[in-house]
């Protein structure tokens, strides 16, 4: 094809592709991890659908029940710093000015140094028992904060605690991509992200319990953490014994469940496990615009959810409301969030569009913030519906949620892939990092700069989804048109090969959704 007749790029996608598949469309097993090639067969076969939904529920017991309690507890903890905000734990360690600020902070820089050596990990050890320490290392570092005295105490255990929790989420999105088929994981995703929001609901119930003790040797905020830190540690030795590593290596299921397991994701052709380390995926990730387009979306929400999960003690308490009060409006809040995510992922299974619905949920963010900054609060009724702002500004979570998703779903290839998800977490980490950073205490109550920053992140992030949207339809355009043109692997029916480890750029076959 010449470059006359080749205006939308065909050569450069040919270019692209894997230098083996002109040998022919038959699968490589040279290409397949070992482990994995003993599970794979030669081609794509049909699983009925009742088989198929059979599976997910074995699947489902013993990946998502981990997946959404270990999310709940991981959400908690982190949780236990904004609750503790009210219960005297300032006044108690003498904290001041910006220090804590810092103490969100901390975690995230030490997420943001960790996290590739941690992707790293996490690609080549078994993901469950890795899971399972982290856990158990997070509790006890959770409950050691209850002996912390002063500013340098809390941030040495707030440091651990961003050290072990930082193999969680990336974690998670791995799993997603290994056990669950493309359509289902947006669903999956959400069903373990919202967890943010039930721990809202039990979070400010169980803090509401704590701040009642007003006697013994510990202070409410003390036992908080102490009685957090025993429960995660007892349940990450529990992860350790129910979940399975991989379809390859769970025993608790059948050889015949395993081999339809590993088949079942073949249409995903994203891989599920390889574990030998290539370099040209390095490149072909830091090169990949859809990447960095993800790992964007993550520093336009998380820099907003950070600061405002931090602060949002402070700032309901700061429109005249007790530490009852307070603490029973965040559960509202918490209830807010499970709608918007379960929402968002519902538009989504309806009509296929994730970047649209990602645009919708934006809107409501703006509405909510630009009336935190004008509405004064001088009034009862007025504070009430500032609170509804409040709520409704973080209406954006589904964007972070279905860009997590669309990640999983997107990039192929189990190095690329890794790097992917290593950025995608730094970049996450750099906004989590950023956002108490621009509640300034010089700024409080009303923190108009922290809200005007984050009306810029919201137009950053409409900017990035819409050029999202319109490269990937340019590149599923480009491989129709391969496919139109007779080149056979781009449009392999049977997909033989979905675990060679190929990248999505490698594979013509590979369609992006959007």
């Amino acid at each position: 094809m010449s470059k006359q007749d080749d205006p939308n790029g065909l050569e450069e996608v040919e270019r692209t592709l894997s230098p083996d598949l002109d040998k022919g469309n038959q699968p490589r097993y040279d290409k397949v991890d070992k482990e994995l090639a003993q599970y794979v067969a030669a081609e794509a076969f049909e699983i009925s659908e009742e088989e198929n939904t059979r599976l997910r529920k074995l699947i489902d017991k013993r990946v998502l029940a981990i997946m959404i309690t270990t999310y709940f507890i991981q959400a908690i903890d982190k949780g236990t710093l904004s609750f503790s905000s009210i219960m005297g734990i300032i006044d108690d360690t003498g904290l001041h000015g910006q220090q804590y600020s810092w103490l969100t902070t901390c975690i995230y820089i030490t997420i943001l140094i960790v996290e590739y050596p941690q992707n790293y990990i996490i690609a080549r050890v078994p993901i469950a028992k890795y899971l399972s320490f982290m856990i158990i290392a997070w509790g006890t570092v959770l409950a050691c904060t209850a002996l912390c005295k002063n500013f340098v105490g809390l941030v040495v255990v707030r440091t651990l605690l961003g050290l072990f929790e930082s193999a969680c989420q990336p974690a998670f999105v791995i799993l997603s991509s290994i056990w669950y088929k493309r359509e289902e994981q947006a669903s999956r995703v959400t069903y373990w992200y919202m967890m943010n929001g039930a721990q809202q609901v039990v979070g400010g119930l169980l803090a509401y319990c704590f701040s009642l003790i007003d006697s013994g040797p510990l202070k409410s905020w003390q036992w908080l953490f102490l009685s957090y830190g025993i429960i995660s540690v007892l349940y990450g030795l529990f992860v350790g014994w129910w979940m399975p590593d991989s379809p390859m290596r769970a025993k608790c299921f059948s050889e015949e469940d395993k081999r339809l397991m590993v088949e079942r994701v073949r249409s995903n052709q994203t891989g599920v496990q390889n574990r030998k380390f290539k370099k040209e995926q390095v490149w072909e990730a830091l090169r990949d615009p859809q990447v960095w387009g993800y790992s964007i979306v993550q520093l336009c929400t998380t820099l907003p959810t950070s600061g405002l999960g931090s602060f949002q003690g402070i700032i309901i308490k700061s429109f005249g409301f007790s530490v009852l009060e307070t603490q029973l409006l965040a559960m509202v809040l918490g209830f807010y969030i499970i709608i918007v995510l379960l929402g968002s992922v519902w538009i989504v299974k309806k009509t296929n569009q994730n970047l649209l619905t990602m645009l919708g949920f934006c809107i409501p963010s703006f509405i909510g913030t630009i009336c935190l900054m004008t509405v004064p609060d001088e009034t009862k009724t007025q504070k009430i519906g500032l609170v509804i702002c409040y709520y409704i500004t973080l209406s954006f979570w589904s964007a972070q949620t279905l860009a997590l998703s669309m990640l999983s779903r997107n990039v192929g290839g189990q190095t690329k892939k890794s790097v992917a998800v290593a950025l995608n977490f730094i970049i996450w980490a750099t906004g989590n990092a950023i956002g108490p950073q621009v509640f300034l205490d010089s700024d409080k109550p009303r923190y108009f700069i922290a809200f005007s920053t984050h009306l810029g992140c919201y137009s950053l992030l409409v900017i990035v989804i819409v050029g999202l949207r319109f490269y990937l339809v340019h590149q599923n355009k480009k491989r129709d048109e391969l496919a139109a043109a007779g080149v056979q692997e781009a449009a392999d029916a049977k997909m033989v090969h979905a675990f060679e480890d190929l990248t999505d750029k490698e594979n013509p076959n590979f369609r992006y959704v959007y």
